[in-house]
């Protein structure tokens, strides 16, 4: 967030989360480079433009407010605001980058050490207030620097690790967790004792060992950590699978930061509690059962969590937390000690280097304290994948100023820092160290003196280095005192310093008292708001209030929202990867509760499972909870933490229900995110193992699962009736038109929906409530940008653009073409379908069909290997020949400059060497796929496809003249419009079709097989086809290659997805869901969130309002209808217009067909108007009125009784 606003220019073109909602919601490829959105509270819209990149912008960066709050005497607890400042993440205590260098004082675990590829290098760095640059690019390997830990000796660190097996007679106190199977049958696992060693090695391909700390490891499991690797990248997985965490504390908050942090994929985790279960700790901790009441809490959560991700090591520990058990760690956690454990321990770890996170969850209140320690080093701000800006030219003076190719805003801000390449005249910048910029505008920047390089000549890239950056936290002692908050809702300023005083205060009352105030008892609540006002009377009494009448309680999804948030920082701690919270977060959600609040007895125990809700929010609201009927959309894994939440607030335990639907079954990459889901799941559907696993975590609920998509074809299920018995819908869709199809279906309905997606550490909650707010389809995102249709096909200059070709590629001849000729094969009808298309497409189709029939059909693998090898030559040398033929390398435009310069790049032909891998990557691939298509026997052996690839011939390339080739883009696509109206050869169809009947009057045995892309499955050599394909483009036009991990995210259009924004936002929206559940209806009750847990940052915003028109003064906004009852004639519905709305209907229609208009003739309008109106749309739509449906909707143009258009509603026509 930012108090002030950059200009425009500083802006450049960098778009925020708020502005791409529909990539967050959508699987449309990468993670944005964009950072915060604009967070005024009044602003959700979803077309915002953001400050750029907050991380390291001073100008428009600003991630929160710091709020420094002194002590108003040395000595003294008292606190109060002194001043409010902007708090950029480059203001953080030594924030600067700085030198670091690798010391042997640093490190903390004992397989970890210190290493550098020479005792003088150091960490590449930047000096401070400088322009300047170290040397950069020396390898330097200290895992354990990345956390800012200092280190042991590798022998006093081997001496620790074998006392913290010993500490505190283990035998009682430390147990590695059993699990459901009790042994991993996937990897052998042995026991111990009896108790299961339910991990294994973190990386794939390691030795299995009793211990997980002796890991060696060669690589990671890309099919589980898939989508979690593309917001992390591989050194911090690697990095992460290094550390040891301690979390103390297994209540609902603990379970949750524990789950996120486990699929996350560490080393491993110890799970401390001395507390037992307790019938209220069922209300958020869902791994406990009415069985587990009287349990160590601890050791009754870990089996299940251990079953989470088999390659962490996961166990329990009742005993004292020493400081020789906590020197063991990397990280600890704290979620439910005293004031007294908390800073004791607080003080060992900031003068060992341990990072220490401290949170806490009391009723509808939150907060997060971080102390990662001093020399904390951040890799990687923000996670956004570096800019590259191509250069149109170079300034030869003192400023060095930089303008981008046809004013491409380059999205860079000040302070960045860049390195170049390509350049062509000075060419001291390529390869030069990171140079740190200013930017002037949108399409310029400056990078400091030039005039003593060479003159600039053309070309060049410029590329942003992500530079690491130094962070210096305070103490927990220290920071108590000064404060500095991350401010995530600007309606609530002053909140954070009242809940830092209450929060403390909480625990000196429980320690006065014995046990927190009572719920919504007046008398605690005066007695602790005056404890709190003797530690600064300017406080928010309000607020305070509410914590102490609530703070006795607990719920879930303040529990998962909160324990997202901190298994991020956890992951960030272990890491270096995104920036963490510095250092305080406060949150609370005190809209939710009742306006008028909740009466004390209403508040008491009722000794069930929800006790501790009911101490928030009154048993008559769990009541109300119990009966309510809710319909879930999506099991993926937004849709897992969904049911989880709704099965632990009490959704449908009464006499209601939680309808989920999904059609997808279960696959190994969703492990990793879709916590309900285990290994022996796999192929399982979504939808029914989601429901059965929610309830073994509460088994009152009632819960309907479907295995169906939501779309017109299934309105037989999901009807106009079904909806009708609804409270409400929750949207875990991963698609824009399934979203905006169930919009539509609550507008409709007129029921409450609730919006929220994900994309990597990026997440966002839209509600939508009737009569009240927008609906998600009231705004539009601006479209994508697409890939020129020239550049795709001639003048690639991105690894983007080679890959869509390839996939382009891989669409057309392994699934379009063998999907007509199957089709052709199998539908008697597919010729006279084929004939009606406009243009030359039945031709196009009819060739592509006798290709893969008659012209080019294979039937043997010798035939696809031949098949493999020739289309490597057309693609790669011949194609390329023709081009170089068109346009020379030494061509001149018109205008007299180079013709391959800008953006074209001057290819060149390969030639094909049977030892070169990529050359054998793609035509082994491509035959392969060739026979699979065929029905043919593959052949997976390399060599001896290498063998056989020597005998076969290709023929000698002869250019051809008059090929025209478009260099525009508008010249593309005039040439696509015209391929549309094209006139057919109709000899040319008739030659074909002949060829094909005689094909199949032969009866010729023909199977042939459409391939749909699958990027998940590394054997089916889909994606080898698309690397090869791409990478063999890119050295044709000197584009570096993309590894298979980057080419998978760019071509299969994942979208990166990590369980911790998943928890947060599945969290947030179901606080939503609780508000609509108690019947709010005031827009200040309800909050959109946007959130990006890299930077970090989270913004709340009231919904927009639903916009409003009007008719004769008679105001409609999207939530408003016309009620019309049937049956009634054509002429009927038009004098029902007239006569009761004094409305002249001119134009009448449902859906796509146009059932009445003012300019149709008058002999059909005759017909038309004294039938029903339901045989109108029989006839028209030439559609039958199916049994489930029980009205039809109408649009409608209106002229009022001046003749004058007006915008109306639509009309709901009740069937008879």
């Amino acid at each position: 967030m930012s108090s002030s606003s950059p200009t425009a220019e500083q802006n450049s073109s960098v778009e925020p989360p708020a502005a791409k909602k529909r990539k967050l919601l959508t699987s449309s490829g990468g993670a944005s480079n964009s950072s915060s959105p604009n967070t005024s509270p009044n602003n959700s819209n979803k077309n915002n433009t953001d400050n750029g990149d907050d991380s390291h912008n001073h100008e428009s960066g600003v991630e929160g407010i710091i709020v420094d709050v002194s002590a108003e005497k040395a000595g003294e607890s008292a606190l109060s605001i002194s001043a409010i400042q902007p708090f950029h993440s480059n203001s953080l205590s030594g924030g600067d980058t700085a030198d670091s260098v690798c010391s042997e004082k640093k490190s903390s675990k004992s397989d970890s050490s210190c290493s550098k590829s020479d005792s003088d290098s150091t960490l590449s760095a930047v000096k401070k207030e400088s322009g300047q640059s170290v040397n950069s690019g020396i390898s330097v390997s200290c895992e354990n620097v990345v956390s800012g830990l200092k280190s042991e000796k590798l022998k006093k660190s081997v001496e620790i690790e074998e006392k913290s097996l010993k500490v505190n007679n283990p035998a009682k106190t430390l147990s590695v967790c059993d699990t459901e199977d009790k042994v991993n049958n996937s990897t052998g696992n042995q026991t111990k004792s009896g108790v299961a060693y339910g991990v294994n090695n973190q990386m794939a391909g390691g030795n299995t060992t009793s211990d997980s700390r002796s890991r060696g490891a060669s690589d990671i499991d890309e099919s589980l950590y898939s989508r979690q690797l593309y917001v992390l990248g591989h050194d911090a997985m690697r990095r992460m699978a290094n550390s040891d965490i301690l979390l103390s504390g297994l209540g609902g908050l603990g379970l949750e930061i524990a789950k996120n942090v486990i699929l996350g994929g560490v080393k491993s985790i110890t799970l401390h509690d001395k507390a037992n279960c307790t019938i209220r700790d069922l209300s958020s901790q869902f791994y406990l059962s009415e069985s587990d009441v009287g349990r160590n809490r601890a050791e009754a959560s870990c089996g299940k969590l251990a079953e989470l991700n088999n390659y962490v090591r996961t166990e329990a520990y009742t005993g004292e937390l020493s400081e020789d058990f906590l020197r063991q760690f990397r990280v600890i956690v704290l979620t439910a000690s005293d004031d007294n454990e908390q800073h004791r321990i607080a003080k060992f770890a900031h003068e060992n280097g341990i990072a220490l996170i401290i949170a806490e969850t009391h009723g509808l209140f939150s907060k997060i304290f971080c102390d990662f320690g001093e020399n904390f080093i951040i890799y990687d701000q923000d996670g956004a994948q570096p800019i590259s800006t191509m250069i149109a030219s170079i300034t030869h003076d003192s400023q060095g100023v930089i303008t981008c190719l046809d004013e491409t805003r380059h999205g860079l801000n000040d302070g960045d820092y860049v390195t170049f390449s390509e350049v062509q005249g000075m060419t001291e910048l390529n390869g030069c160290e990171p140079i740190k910029i200013s930017v002037l505008g949108p399409y310029t920047f400056s990078i400091g003196d030039t005039s003593q390089f060479s003159e600039y000549i053309s070309g060049g890239i410029a590329t942003q280095v992500k530079m690491p950056k130094t962070v210096n936290f305070k103490s927990l002692e220290e920071s108590e005192k000064e404060p500095e908050f991350l401010v995530s809702d600007f309606a609530k300023f002053d909140h954070p310093t009242s809940l830092h005083i209450a929060f403390a205060a909480l625990h000196k009352y429980i320690e006065q008292v014995g046990q927190p105030p009572r719920p919504w008892n007046e008398e605690d609540a005066q007695k602790f708001l005056q404890m709190c006002k003797s530690v600064n009377e300017d406080i928010n009494d309000n607020v305070v209030l509410l914590f102490a009448k609530t703070c006795a309680g607990n719920t879930c999804p303040i529990d998962a929202a909160i324990g997202g948030f901190v298994a991020q920082e956890v992951l960030k701690a272990c890491t270096g990867k995104f920036t963490p919270i510095y250092q305080w977060l406060y949150y609370d959600a005190i809209e939710c509760l009742p306006t008028e609040g909740v009466a004390e007895a209403d508040a008491q125990p009722v000794g069930s499972r929800y006790d501790a809700q009911i101490a928030i929010f009154g048993k008559s609201f769990q009541e109300k909870l119990g009966d309510v009927r809710y319909f879930i959309v999506g099991a993926g894994a937004i849709g897992c933490e969904l049911l989880k939440n709704f099965a632990m607030i009490g959704v449908g335990a009464g006499n209601g229900e939680i309808v989920i639907t999904d059609m997808d079954l279960i696959e190994k990459s969703n492990l990793n995110r879709q916590f309900l889901f285990r290994p022996h799941d796999v192929q399982k559907p979504k939808a029914k193992t989601a429901a059965n696993a929610i309830k073994k975590m509460n088994p009152d609920i009632k819960v309907t699962a479907y295995e169906l998509r939501v779309g017109s074809e299934t309105e037989q299920v999901f009807s106009e009736e079904f909806f009708g018995k609804l409270n409400g819908v929750a949207n875990a869709l991963d698609n824009v038109d399934a979203r905006i199809y169930m919009d539509r279906k609550c507008v409709f309905n007129r029921l409450p929906l609730v919006e929220s997606g994900t994309l990597g550490t990026m997440g966002n909650v839209q509600v939508i409530v009737p009569f009240l707010t927008e609906s998600y389809s009231s705004s539009q995102d601006p479209p994508e940008k697409s890939i020129p249709i020239c550049t795709l096909k001639n003048f690639p200059n991105a690894i983007e653009h080679t890959l869509q070709w390839a996939r382009d590629m891989f669409e057309g001849v392994f699934t379009q073409s063998p999907e007509n000729a199957a089709q052709y094969l199998s539908d008697p009808n597919f010729i006279k379908r084929i004939i009606k298309l406009q243009g030359i497409r039945p031709l196009e189709i009819l060739e592509s069909v006798k290709k893969a029939l008659v012209d080019e059909r294979s039937s043997s693998f010798l035939d696809c290997l031949k098949w493999a090898r020739n289309h490597w030559e057309e693609h790669y040398a011949n194609q390329i020949k023709q081009l170089l033929f068109n346009f020379p390398p030494d061509q001149i435009t018109s205008s007299g400059q180079p013709f391959w310069s800008g953006p074209k790049r001057c290819p060149q032909p390969l030639v094909f060497d049977v030892n070169d891998d990529l050359h054998l990557d793609y035509v082994f691939a491509a035959a392969n796929l060739r026979a699979e298509m065929y029905g043919i026997e593959q052949v997976r052996d390399r060599q001896q496809v290498a063998l056989l690839i020597k005998d076969i011939k290709v023929a000698e390339f002869k250019p051809r003249s008059g090929v025209k080739i478009e260099t525009n883009e508008s010249a593309a696509a005039a040439a696509a419009n015209n391929y549309d109206s094209a006139d057919v050869d109709q000899d040319r169809v008739n030659k074909i079709l002949t060829e094909l009947q005689a094909l199949r009057e032969s009866k010729t045995q023909l199977v042939v097989k459409p391939l749909e892309f699958e990027k998940d499955d590394d054997n089916n050599f889909h994606m080898d086809f698309i690397v090869a394909a791409s990478n063999l483009r890119a050295a044709n036009y000197k584009i570096p290659p993309a590894d298979r991990h980057k080419s998978k995210l760019i071509a299969g259009k994942i979208i990166p997805a990590i369980a911790t924004t998943t928890s947060l936002v599945s969290g947030l929206a179901v606080l939503e869901v609780m508000k609509l559940i108690l019947g709010h209806n005031d827009m200040d009750k309800f909050k959109n969130a946007f959130a990006n847990l890299a930077l970090p940052f989270i913004a709340f915003s009231e919904p927009m309002p639903a916009a409003k028109n009007s008719y004769y003064g008679k105001e409609w906004t999207l939530w408003d209808r016309f009620e019309v009852a049937g049956e009634l004639t054509l002429q009927e519905f038009l004098d029902y217009f007239e006569q009761k709305e004094k409305l002249q209907i001119t134009m009448l229609s449902q859906g796509v067909s146009m059932l009445y208009s003012f300019f149709m003739p008058k002999a059909k309008c005759a017909e038309r108007l004294p039938l029903p109106m339901t045989e109108v749309v029989r006839r028209v739509s030439r559609k039958r009125i199916e049994s489930h449906e029980r009205s039809l909707v109408f649009e409608i143009c209106c002229n009022d009784e001046d003749g004058e258009d007006v915008e109306v509603p639509y009309v709901r026509y009740t069937l008879p």
